[in-house]
């Protein structure tokens, strides 16, 4: 009787521990292989939750570039139309030229600085010193490598462009192009992530879901179980209390017959 009680209270212990945290599986005892299980969906889901945060970040860090680019792009489509004005000997002279190349100095300026300032989380991401970058977006530290650009006017080939000498146009198309392939493989990478984002969202709900079958708790069956628990113990206990009357009760008899 007494061994009978013992397991009733574990039992009902067990009862209000998965009621309380909402969870069958609490402890190894509760079920040592489905928490080894539960544990490595956890691990998965978590490291798809992390890999989706990393391509976030990512992205984030592709905008900023990609803003400074856009900048250097409309700068160099200005200087190439001034070329092109400077280009018409017809009508602008040397001092025409000369105020020209003013503004195109400015402009080169700019280009400059988007090139050698453009920062995410105090990385440049454009003066050539970030030219691949890992981003682990799987669930175990793999994912894809991005290729930053080299926007500064060194690699762009017009650090020396002047009109007020001998100039080529095509340089400056050359430098946009260059601006827009760069451009192009960011765009890509970023939708390529948008991708790895939406698989990684899929694939944590799908694990989430699995491991939530295997621990969360019936609460409708736990309740029916607690109760049928806490009758039984009542009843035992009642049982118990009436043994120890009756037995109370003989004994007096013993002795009042004595």
């Amino acid at each position: 009787m007494e061994r009978q009680n013992v397991n009733l209270y574990q039992n009902l212990q067990k009862n209000y521990q998965q009621l309380s945290t909402g969870k069958k599986i609490n402890t190894a005892a509760d079920n040592a292989a489905g928490l080894a299980i539960a544990q490595k969906l956890l691990t998965q889901s978590n490291g798809y939750d992390m890999g989706t945060r990393n391509a976030a970040t990512s992205q984030d860090m592709i905008n900023v570039a990609e803003g400074s680019l856009s900048t250097i792009s409309d700068s160099l489509q200005r200087i190439r139309e001034l070329s092109i004005q400077a280009s018409n000997t017809a009508v602008y002279g040397d001092d025409d030229r000369a105020a020209i190349q003013q503004e195109i100095d400015q402009l080169k300026q700019s280009i400059s600085d988007a090139g050698k300032n453009t920062q995410f989380n105090n990385k440049n991401l454009l003066d050539g010193s970030m030219k691949s970058s890992h981003v682990a977006s799987g669930p175990d530290g793999s994912g894809m490598d991005i290729n930053m650009p080299d926007a500064v006017l060194e690699s762009l080939g017009i650090a020396d462009f002047d009109v007020t000498k001998d100039f080529d146009i095509s340089q400056i198309d050359s430098a946009i192009d260059k601006v827009s392939s760069a451009r192009s493989g960011l765009g890509a990478a970023y939708n390529r992530l948008g991708h790895t984002i939406n698989y990684n969202a899929y694939a944590s709900y799908n694990i989430t879901a699995s491991r939530s079958r295997l621990e969360d708790l019936d609460y409708g069956a736990a309740v029916s179980d607690m109760k049928k628990n806490s009758l039984l113990q009542e009843y035992r206990l009642m049982m118990q209390k009436k043994q120890e009357d009756e037995n109370g009760r003989f004994i007096q008899l013993l002795r009042f017959n004595s």
